[in-house]
């Protein structure tokens, strides 16, 4: 009897000896990390975002804070700078450096080098340091960038210490307010869907053309593309005053007060042109404000030329006044209006 040959169906379970298709060339393979893409294969968002990075990363660096450079790496940095200047004074966030003792910034080429707090600004969440080092690279502060809603942003920083990441998005909104840490509102922030994360903090916001547009500040828990930047014309003041002075100076009332509702029969009867006002509830002791005669129950209702419906109105109309110049309160006491003049001073050293 013949002998039956039995002939196997191929096993799912093994590999197939049935030719596959051949492996592409190398020249057809995806580019590598670190390999460029011939320019003709970018689109023009690639190719603006490429370029905004290739102009501004050198710059940015990772902020080390602390008893020593091993301890900060260990904590993952503390958060990220941008180089301003060519004699190497960066920008960052003030709560990045805020209880630092020494700081130490290390660059994308690999340089880790020492770090003074040149000064710092609470009210604008802004700082200013210097590397000590030479011949360093720097990215241009564009004060005079106008930012639109829709516009390309590029985010630079190290967000849980991973450096030089880079995230891009758009302007979402332009002129927010934003509340520092010392209750002090900062006017024209920048809103942005660069994602950011921890680290990003004190970072450029770029434009297409690689120029820092902002100083990347906060974010807001719990959302996703809701970042927020300094303005580039913030920080440019912010540098200016610091490198100038040592401090940014501000004019100083020397009041505790408060924001207060008018009465409508009274801000008819002395035609005011607000609604609000700032209620003085106390007078330091030879502060401005009390040299001038200023009394507990006044209602602040201008500035100047300019009317005051509350306490960050007031701020914006100081803002632009400097230490020594002249001013002029407008106020209500009881049923009069009256105007006090009186000499703008620095706050005291805390």
């Amino acid at each position: 009897m013949p002998r039956e040959v039995l002939h196997d169906e191929p096993s799912h379970d093994e590999p197939s000896l049935q030719p596959g298709p051949r492996e592409p060339p190398a020249s057809q393979l995806p580019a590598l990390s670190g390999e460029a893409e011939p320019p003709e294969l970018l689109d023009a968002f690639s190719a603006a975002v490429v370029g905004a990075v290739d102009k501004v990363g050198p710059a940015v660096v990772s902020i080390y804070v602390g008893n020593g450079e091993q301890a900060a790496r260990e904590r993952g940095g503390a958060g990220s700078g941008v180089v301003v200047t060519p004699d190497g004074y960066l920008l960052t966030n003030d709560h990045v450096v805020r209880d630092a003792s020494e700081a130490r910034v290390s660059f994308v080429d690999g340089r880790t080098v020492a770090a003074v707090i040149t000064g710092r600004d609470p009210a604008t969440d802004l700082a200013v340091l210097r590397a000590q080092a030479a011949a360093l690279p720097y990215a241009e502060l564009a004060a005079d960038t106008r930012l639109r809603p829709g516009q390309l942003v590029v985010a630079v920083g190290n967000p849980y210490g991973f450096e030089s990441t880079v995230s891009a998005g758009v302007v979402s909104s332009v002129g927010r307010s934003l509340r520092s840490r010392r209750g002090r509102l900062i006017e024209g922030v920048v809103q942005h869907s660069a994602a950011l994360n921890p680290g990003n903090s004190g970072g450029p916001l770029t434009d297409a053309r690689g120029r820092v547009a902002g100083i990347n500040t906060a974010v807001i828990a719990m959302s996703q593309g809701i970042g927020f930047a300094i303005p580039a014309a913030t920080a440019q003041w912010v540098l200016t005053e610091i490198l100038a002075h040592g401090r940014v100076r501000r004019t100083w009332l020397g009041v505790a007060a408060r924001d207060r509702p008018l009465d409508l029969r009274l801000v008819r009867a002395l035609d005011l042109p607000v609604r609000r006002a700032v209620e003085v509830l106390s007078c330091d002791e030879g502060g401005p404000a009390a040299a001038a005669g200023l009394l507990p129950g006044d209602l602040i209702v201008g500035v100047n030329a300019q009317s005051v419906d509350g306490i960050d109105a007031l701020h914006r109309a100081m803002g632009p006044i400097a230490p020594g110049a002249q001013l002029r309160l407008s106020i209500v006491r009881r049923t009069q209006r009256l105007v006090l003049e009186l000499a703008a001073r620095e706050p005291p050293a805390d």
